[in-house]
């Protein structure tokens, strides 16, 4: 079962690529939280508020108010102040389930029951942006995607730039298991020179993170080093609108 999952993961990153050009007028950088960990916004929210940028948060209607990696998920209450604030949100599936255990019709419900889960507690909000929960895509998901959302975020490192996969944009982990292994001021800086789009995202945010989350500080320092290299701050969906040709 894991070879052929391998293989269908191969197969979605190679094939069936409907290629856009990624040609910002300057270099730009995205922030998304996955899932969403209460800690996203009440923790992050506050370092994003101090550098007056803005956030996709991809969520997952069916993980509200439970616990997730040991950690405390988001509550409505939350997601609607994320919302208020001008944060993006955008669809990670309703149950958090990874396109390898879904068929094509499985997927379009849970898309379904997610954009209407979404759409009821923020007054008729309809996201337009996609996260693969755990990176995984496949060819039919792919194309189930497409026709739903503008484009779709994965989780394979490096800089956009050129043409690339709207179904499967690159992005590095802001994960403590991931940012010892980065050298972050060489990828904003490649961003910055080529004129492409790096996009980040992240899960928990504490002194104390999963291996999936990372540290307030990480997030500071990733926010400044971004500013620094000239780049502009943008969320996915209004990054979209910027960079894709």
């Amino acid at each position: 079962m894991k070879q052929i999952d391998q293989m269908r993961r191969r197969a979605a990153r190679y094939l069936d690529i409907e290629a856009v050009t990624i040609a910002p007028a300057r270099g730009v950088f995205s922030l998304s939280f996955d899932d969403i960990p209460a800690s996203a916004w009440t923790e992050a929210g506050q370092i994003l508020a101090q550098h007056g940028v803005k956030a996709t948060y991809y969520v997952c209607g069916g993980l509200v108010g439970g616990v997730n990696m040991d950690r405390d998920q988001f509550e409505v209450s939350h997601l609607q102040a994320l919302h208020a604030a001008g944060h993006e949100v955008g669809c990670h599936t309703f149950g958090h389930t990874s396109a390898l255990r879904m068929d094509a019709e499985a997927l379009r419900l849970s898309l379904d029951a997610n954009a209407a889960w979404v759409a009821e507690r923020l007054a008729g909000y309809r996201m337009t942006t996609f996260a693969w929960p755990f990176g995984d895509a496949t060819l039919s998901a792919k194309r189930v995607v497409r026709e739903r959302f503008a484009m779709a975020r994965g989780v394979r490192d490096g800089v956009n730039a050129g043409r690339e996969d709207r179904a499967l944009i690159k992005s590095i982990g802001l994960e403590s298991r991931r940012l010892p292994g980065y050298d972050l001021e060489g990828l904003m800086a490649e961003a910055a020179a080529s004129k492409g789009w790096l996009t980040a995202y992240g899960h928990d945010v504490s002194d104390r993170p999963t291996d999936y989350g990372c540290t307030p500080n990480d997030l500071d320092r990733v926010l400044r080093l971004a500013k620094a290299a000239g780049l502009e701050v943008l969320p996915i969906g209004a990054a979209w609108g910027a960079v894709s040709h």
